[in-house]
């Protein structure tokens, strides 16, 4: 295959995630650059098409690592690009899903699938009102998350209340928060359904340790049958989480129902996650991401390696 005569750009802000990408891409001797996104300018006068594709690979966990200026700033970036013609792999419309859970739970809410109950709110005082409406326990999420970040479980109405006018609610960069039922997960585990080029690419079953809410894929150390995994795809110091995980092929009414989210929210290479309610086995889809850190050594627990499906998706799109 021919690679680009222009570089293919990737945006991202994480140091490590995407090592295996660019060991990929240095390995087919694919011209790239990388652009960090935690310090970048860009001139709106400018005109000039540099780059062969932009790939962006932007985190909305960025705050927690003191980069949360990039969050915004990137929604204005990639505004700026897409005026100017250039091919962008999850553009706005995609980083503008991917940075609120809010708008996530409208699409779906748009596209007839089911979801966790749940109400948006702007202020703590609110929680405790739009609780009441919900089933017990709930869960309060700030609207730009990551990594299961600032999520609290309430298990009754007068904690949330006490929580709420102690100031313990955290409703993250944009004051904005989901007050949403908890969902206990039939097996213990929730599914994660990965599409590139808004088709599907593999699903993996993550089965939760209840310690937290960090289901972050990349991040898992197991698979269910307890064998350590090598972790590529993970920052360095990552923390193990002591979850498991195994490949899983959805039903294909699932699997149809997460490429029409994908294709809906503008987003190429992403995922998908959802349970199924161990209470009345209804499955309720619950996030939409456009950042993917594929599994942790995926020959094994898949089959296959994503990244080089990934580099070939980018070289053909570059085209």
């Amino acid at each position: 295959m021919k690679s680009p005569t222009r570089p293919i750009a990737i945006y991202h802000e994480h140091p490590d995630w995407f090592r295996p990408l660019f060991a990929e891409l240095d390995h087919r001797g694919t011209p790239y650059v990388r652009i960090d996104a935690r310090h970048h300018q860009y001139d709106v006068a400018s005109k000039d098409g540099q780059y062969a594709l932009f790939f962006n690979r932007m985190s909305p966990s960025a705050y927690l690592r003191g980069n949360g200026q990039g969050i915004f700033f990137t929604l204005h970036y990639l505004a700026h690009l897409e005026e100017l013609g250039v091919r962008v792999i999850n553009g706005l419309r995609a980083f503008t899903i991917e940075t609120s859970k809010a708008l996530q739970l409208s699409l779906l809410e748009s596209l007839g699938l089911p979801y966790p109950r749940a109400r948006v709110i702007n202020h703590p005082s609110e929680a405790a009102a739009a609780a009441k409406c919900l089933r017990f326990p709930v869960v309060v999420k700030p609207n730009i998350g990551g990594s299961g970040a600032g999520v609290m479980r309430f298990d009754r109405p007068d904690e949330l209340e006490q929580a709420a006018g102690e100031g313990r609610l955290n409703l993250g960069i944009d004051h904005t928060a989901l007050v949403q039922e908890f969902i206990p997960a039939r097996g213990g585990y929730i599914t994660r359904v990965e599409v590139l080029g808004y088709k599907y690419l593999y699903a993996i079953q993550v089965f939760l340790s209840g310690e937290g809410f960090n289901l972050c894929p990349a991040d898992i150390c197991q698979t269910a049958g307890g064998v350590e995994l090598r972790r590529a795809a993970c920052p360095v110091d990552a923390p193990k989480t002591g979850l498991r995980v195994d490949g899983y092929t959805p039903p294909a009414e699932v699997i149809a129902a997460v490429e029409r989210i994908m294709v809906a929210a503008g987003i190429e290479v992403g995922g998908v996650e959802y349970v199924v309610d161990d209470r009345d086995s209804r499955l309720l889809y619950y996030d939409i991401n456009a950042l993917s850190n594929f599994v942790a050594d995926a020959p094994r627990v898949i089959g296959f390696d994503p990244y080089a499906r990934l580099a070939d998706y980018l070289e053909q799109e570059a085209r």
